[in-house]
């Protein structure tokens, strides 16, 4: 999407104190409800009279460790430094991002309110924005528990339109920088092409020496793991624009967490591209450090294909060295190498898949879900108590991650016995 400059440049009424404010519409009263008594006027008093000249007023900690920043007052451009958090607060992309928040959530109450005022919502998160007065709201936490019990934290609705509005931009900026063979949360990429990716380098391998060996690792407790400070430190250094790096900072120190400066939510969009940014630092250095050719990461998972079992150790150990040493990281106890083979080996588990050189078989924890799942609709549209389309949503879903792997046989013993209402 082109973007457009779009600045607020008229205002909501002029007597009403406070209320009055850069905008299309008078703020304080309804679509219907205009009038001619309005004229420009900054957001506020504060922004006004306290901060004249737009600059950033930023209050730092005493701890270095830490570097939060307690309070944001930003400059609303400045040529010298990029447009980076410019293109974050132009109207367009903070309405886009309300739409693309809305996918899959149209009924929901606070879709439903946000839109129900779309304008002055969007005019509104432009100004706090633009003047440093933006705040989060508090996280909405709760559990899942497929495919194992997390805790999630999930942001109001306006903060999610902020996030997105954020993803638009920067996600571009970063993606440019990461390795070919990281597959998580990026356009193009996805489950299904890492594990065909994977697959292939367990072929090149058994081609090229006979025999494959994989090391599998993934990171413990990785979310709740990220330091903030180092994050902060690799995003300083890549981000030119230092009103978007003060706003990013912001984010990630409002993360709720059991430790001070330790830890990011799951369930933020702002999250996934934190955490690709802090692993991105680990694929660099096993690609080009290392020179582990066939290395591929997903998330917190990561896997290296190679037909040397001593190399794969030494770099295990090298990995879990750097982890420490530069990203306070660990790896969890399930981590080791071993051979990939039908025969005197076992296949590698990645990616919702058990793979082999020759196929692909899906995990047996999938296939124990799904049929846990489709005894329980079939107990409930015998009652009467879900339609048929809410089961074939659900179905077509797991088909979709089925079709990538040789599951035909399974496919059809599943779905053998028909859904039947009770007479």
């Amino acid at each position: 999407m082109k973007m457009r400059n779009r600045f607020p440049i008229r205002g909501g009424n002029w007597n009403n104190g406070s209320n009055a404010g850069l905008g299309a519409l008078n703020l304080n009263n309804g679509r219907l409800n205009a009038n001619s008594s309005i004229g420009f006027r900054p957001a506020s008093d504060d922004a006004r009279n306290n901060n004249p000249t737009g600059y950033c007023q930023c209050n730092y900690e005493k701890d270095a460790a830490t570097t939060a920043i307690a309070e944001i007052r930003i400059k609303p451009i400045d040529a010298s430094i990029g447009h980076t958090f410019e293109q974050i607060y132009n109207f367009e992309n903070i309405l886009d991002a309300a739409y693309q928040c809305r996918k899959g959530k149209t009924k929901a109450h606070t879709t439903l309110c946000f839109f129900n005022n779309l304008e002055e919502n969007i005019i509104h998160i432009q100004n706090e924005l633009m003047w440093g007065m933006y705040k989060m709201s508090d996280y909405h936490h709760f559990y899942v528990f497929e495919p194992k019990r997390r805790l999630i934290s999930a942001p109001h609705f306006r903060d999610r339109v902020v996030q997105r509005a954020i993803y638009n931009i920067i996600e571009q900026l970063f993606d440019k920088q990461y390795i070919h063979d990281s597959y998580a949360c990026r356009r193009g990429k996805g489950t299904h092409k890492g594990a065909n990716r994977a697959q292939a380098f367990i072929r090149d391998v058994e081609r090229k020496h006979g025999k494959a060996f994989a090391l599998k690792a993934d990171i413990s407790r990785y979310f709740s793991s990220i330091d903030h400070y180092i994050l902060k430190s690799i995003i300083g250094a890549k981000i030119r624009c230092s009103h978007t790096k003060r706003l990013l900072f912001y984010i990630i120190d409002n993360s709720p967490s059991d430790a001070h400066g330790v830890g990011i939510p799951l369930g933020n969009l702002t999250s996934q591209i934190f955490a690709n940014i802090y692993l991105n630092e680990l694929d660099r250095f096993a690609k080009h450090k290392l020179k582990a050719k066939n290395y591929i990461r997903y998330m917190d998972d990561f896997v290296i294909i190679h037909h040397d079992k001593t190399q794969l150790h030494q770099w295990r150990r090298d990995i879990e060295l750097f982890l420490h040493q530069q990203l306070r990281l660990k790896t969890n106890s399930k981590t080791q190498v071993f051979p990939v083979a039908k025969k005197n080996g076992r296949a590698l588990d990645f990616l919702g898949y058990r793979i082999y050189s020759t196929h692909r078989l899906l995990r047996k924890s999938t296939v124990k879900r799904i049929k846990t799942k489709l005894k329980k609709y079939r107990k409930q549209y015998a009652i009467g108590e879900i339609q048929f389309s809410e089961i074939n949503q659900s179905i077509q879903s797991w088909l979709g991650h089925a079709s990538h792997a040789d599951a035909h046989h399974l496919k059809q013993a599943l779905f053998k016995e028909p859904f039947r209402r009770k007479q």
